[in-house]
């Protein structure tokens, strides 16, 4: 493994808020591949100081999704750790202590201004041609206008005092980006309720736990002049070890129409792809693409090979367009380099949920998911399309229907004597399995009838299984049965409209 450094310390931390989302995912997976690439450690950890949005449905959603994917954690819930606890709602003193010693120290102060007043001079700043951020208004008050302001009522946040310096760094995907102090105003750190602002509690923390990278997305860019004056700051009142971790910013996810993909985008949702069938192999390979890459021509590889090659300093700083064609191409892939036990295994849920297997799938239905599974394998994309490739197998007599579509267009008057032709070649079958099955159809329908395969075999599909695409024809009969292949194929025969 080249380039390792087990002193590397990356942090993921994430808001529980809503759904997870492909743009968290690749976060979580950069940073996951990083650590496991150079040795280090990942740090999960949750950032769930805003009670109003935060909640314990979408924290448990966060753990399991990260389990699903196999992103497993060095540090956080569920495996605790040195810096424990790991989620910020439980560490709320030790944002207060800070927040006490930054203004005991003069790094912060309170500002007193409303949200009008602050609307107002960004207003006439903006008018101006001047920078619109906060002006320093209460920077240098006297004890006599904060004495004024106290018996106004008015509740102050706390902001933080930003150095007057320029402030540059090198970020690993980006290369030495500079600001100037102009363009990086004082901000808050602690609301007027007293609650910590994610300004305060993320820099605390990375401090606190030693966190030496932030890989994280390039919306968070704006801040992190801010964060680096608060690490010094930090360094000077003793919170941490004193040094400022390595930063670099992930290029933006782009959806439909070039516009950044958000996480109310219907088509970022992780749950969306769970349910649809994606297997997480070909899900985090395509994630792994959207912004940086194995090799130029080679698009297909598992985790381990990510991890041996992954460096973030080869990460594209350019926006990355989520394709959902290619995503389905590489997860098809992947889904053919299942191992037939591990395919099976993860086909069982998806005949669940429509109710076609119970909670405890008896040892003759396993045992039909397994023979009819390698017919089904070279031609999925997505689990799901389990229920329709084979439902036509596991589905109760009383309950199989023939798919409407298929069926006007196929089931027509001109299909009885295909269908009646079958169904005596069959009867007479001493040996229903798929050669003899084929043989006597193309001897009863190609060459008894004269009629071309395609037209002669697409009834018998879709009188049989129910759709005009499925499995293997002959080899769907075998595992379907005779008596209740006979049975489907009257049944047809019964509903052909009249000649």
């Amino acid at each position: 493994m080249a380039n390792t450094d087990p002193a590397v310390r990356v942090r993921f931390c994430p808001s529980p808020t809503g759904n997870p989302h492909v743009g968290m995912v690749r976060t979580a997976l950069f940073n996951w591949a990083y650590a496991r690439h150079t040795g280090g450690k990942l740090v999960f950890r949750i950032e769930d100081t805003d009670s109003a949005r935060d909640s314990e449905e979408s924290y448990g959603q966060l753990l399991e999704a990260m389990s699903w994917l196999g992103l497993d954690w060095d540090e956080g819930p569920e495996v605790g750790g040195p810096h424990a606890p790991y989620r910020q709602s439980q560490r709320m003193d030790i944002y207060a202590d800070v927040a006490r010693r930054l203004q005991e120290a003069g790094h912060a102060y309170h500002c007193y201004c409303s949200t009008e007043e602050l609307d107002a001079r960004r207003e006439a700043a903006r008018a101006a041609g001047k920078p619109s951020g906060y002006d320093g208004h209460c920077r240098d008050l006297t004890d006599d206008q904060v004495a004024v302001y106290k018996l106004e009522k008015r509740e102050p946040i706390l902001r933080f005092r930003m150095p007057d310096r320029t402030i540059s760094f090198d970020d690993l995907v980006r290369g030495t980006l500079t600001f100037e102090p102009e363009n990086v105003p004082d901000y808050g750190i602690v609301r007027a309720n007293g609650a910590p602002l994610y300004t305060l509690v993320n820099p605390v923390d990375d401090a606190l736990m030693g966190i030496t990278h932030v890989l994280r997305g390039e919306d968070l860019l704006s801040s992190t002049p801010r964060q680096i004056a608060l690490y010094a700051a930090l360094a000077e009142i003793g919170v941490g070890d004193g040094a400022t971790p390595r930063f670099g910013h992930l290029p933006y996810v782009m959806g439909e129409g070039n516009k950044k993909l958000s996480k109310r985008d219907p088509q970022s949702s992780l749950n969306l792809y769970r349910e649809r069938g994606f297997i997480r192999e070909g899900l985090l390979n395509y994630l792994s693409l959207l912004g940086w890459s194995l090799a130029e021509d080679r698009d297909l590889f598992d985790m381990d090979e990510m991890v041996a090659a992954f460096d973030v300093a080869k990460v594209n700083s350019n926006p990355a367009r989520f394709d959902l064609k290619k995503c389905e191409a590489i997860n098809a892939e992947h889904v053919r380099r299942l191992a037939p036990e591990d395919f099976v295994r993860r086909l069982v849920p998806f005949l669940q949920g429509p109710g076609l297997l119970p909670a405890e799938p008896s040892a003759e239905q396993l045992d039909l998911l397994a023979r009819i599974a390698p017919l089904t394998q070279e031609r999925m994309v997505v689990l799901s399309e389990i229920v329709n490739m084979a439902g036509f197998l596991f589905v109760d007599p009383a309950d199989f229907a023939v798919d409407q579509d298929d069926a006007a267009k196929v089931l027509t008057a001109d299909a009885r004597p295909v269908l009646e032709a079958s169904v005596k070649a069959l009867e007479e079958l001493a040996d229903f399995t798929p050669e003899p099955i084929q043989a006597a159809l193309r001897e009863a329908l190609v060459e008894g009838l004269g009629i071309k395969p395609k037209f002669a075999f697409t009834p018998l599909r879709v009188a049989v299984t129910g759709r005009r695409v499925s499995p293997p024809l002959f080899e769907s009969m075998e595992l379907l049965g005779r008596p209740e292949t006979l049975r489907r194929l009257r049944s047809a025969l019964d509903a052909l409209p009249a000649a």
